[in-house]
């Protein structure tokens, strides 16, 4: 994750070249043809062609520099043909383009897709003619896919708190990522943590304070999220996280309450603002019930089936996120548009997606594909 570019494509290299040597004959291929690879790339690229793009910056705590400003794709054909490997990079995507590609295969309404887990990505189906960027760049569909790094969002309306501002400032990307760092599954057990450490600090309810909990990211989501959906009657779960991991012992019930109820907090704000940013893409296509008319009187449009297919353990795996999500969408759409709306768990799409797009755009003839 920090070494050099050559080291991180050699180990993927030789992880696919293990992986086809153990498929061994499974789909064996005419001895003219190259395999053809779909490389989902989850990081900020300027895509300059379906197999080729630059990447801008890191994300996710990677940092190669001499990577930045390369050819993604070329330095994985370079670090395959040092392995020996004769296949072809097909397409280069990004995790929410392979997603939003499997949705689509499935289900021919999806229109948008959203990354909910470790990060936070969204991307969407888009007329060129709205695409500024394209400068007259025409498709075949008239459409194009558009990856939004919606984790790099800000806007002065997003309701940041000082716990937000410190997470932000003491992280390896300051000023970067702020929308991701207030939803994403990387981020909210380091805000909880954040704020349990301040209540200890501004009074005296739990005792001494654990060097544990100054230790950032002490805290992982997921036990956050076992404490948030702990249904016992006395807490237990939420004691013992608080003694096994933060090492805290003894916390009474009602203090236990309280670090639940802290949990919720930034767990349906998460949510809510996940939610807020589906909106904000059915509102720029259309799919708002407003038709894409500015103002328009909602009843009188004839609103159309919409799949936004959705992938992350985040919003799968994590039942009151999800259902903070879903009562957001009602709230913001009505519930008479947002029945129209469905959101579907989309697996693998990063793996299935990529490859239904290296086949789509396959050298060969794709009946044969």
């Amino acid at each position: 994750m920090t070494s050099t570019s050559e080291d991180l494509f050699d180990f993927i290299a030789s992880s696919l070249k293990e992986f086809i040597e153990k498929e061994g004959n499974a789909s064996e291929l005419s001895l003219d043809r190259r395999r053809e690879l779909g490389f989902t790339f989850s990081f900020p690229v300027k895509q300059m062609s379906v197999s080729s793009g630059i990447l801008l910056k890191w994300t996710k705590g990677f940092s190669i520099v001499d990577m930045v400003g390369m050819d993604v794709p070329a330095c994985m054909q370079e670090a395959l043909t040092r392995k020996g490997l004769d296949v072809r990079v097909a397409a280069l995507a990004n995790d929410t383009v392979g997603t939003l590609a499997l949705g689509h295969y499935n289900d021919s309404d999806t229109v948008a897709s959203v990354i909910i887990g470790t990060g936070t990505n969204a991307c969407y189906l888009e007329r060129v003619d709205a695409i500024i960027k394209c400068q007259g760049l025409l498709t075949a569909s008239g459409y194009m896919v558009v990856n939004m790094e919606w984790g790099n969002f800000w806007s002065s309306h997003l309701p940041r708190t000082s716990y937000d501002i410190d997470l932000d400032s003491e992280s390896p990307n300051p000023n970067d990522q702020g929308f991701e760092k207030m939803i994403s599954g990387m981020y909210l057990g380091d805000i909880v943590r954040r704020v349990i450490l301040r209540m200890l600090l501004e009074s005296d309810m739990f005792g001494p304070i654990s060097s544990k909990l100054s230790i950032p990211f002490m805290l992982r989501t997921p036990m956050m999220a076992a404490m948030h959906e702990d249904d016992s009657p006395d807490l237990r779960e939420v004691a013992r996280i608080l003694k096994d991991i933060l090492e805290i012992p003894d916390v009474p019930l009602k203090l236990r309450k309280v670090v639940v109820k802290v949990c919720d907090v930034v767990t349906r704000r998460a949510a809510r603002l996940a939610a807020a940013g589906i909106v904000g893409i059915l509102k720029k296509i259309g799919r708002d019930g407003s038709g894409g008319i500015t103002g328009g009187r909602r009843s009188e449009m004839k609103m159309k089936r919409t799949v936004v297919a959705i992938e992350g353990g985040l919003y799968s795996s994590y039942t009151l996120f999800r259902e903070y999500l879903h009562e957001a969408l009602n709230d913001i759409l009505g519930e008479d548009i947002a029945k129209h709306v469905t959101l579907k768990v989309t697996e693998d799409g990063s793996g299935v997606g990529a490859a239904l797009l290296a086949a789509s755009h396959s050298s060969y003839d794709v009946d044969t594909v």
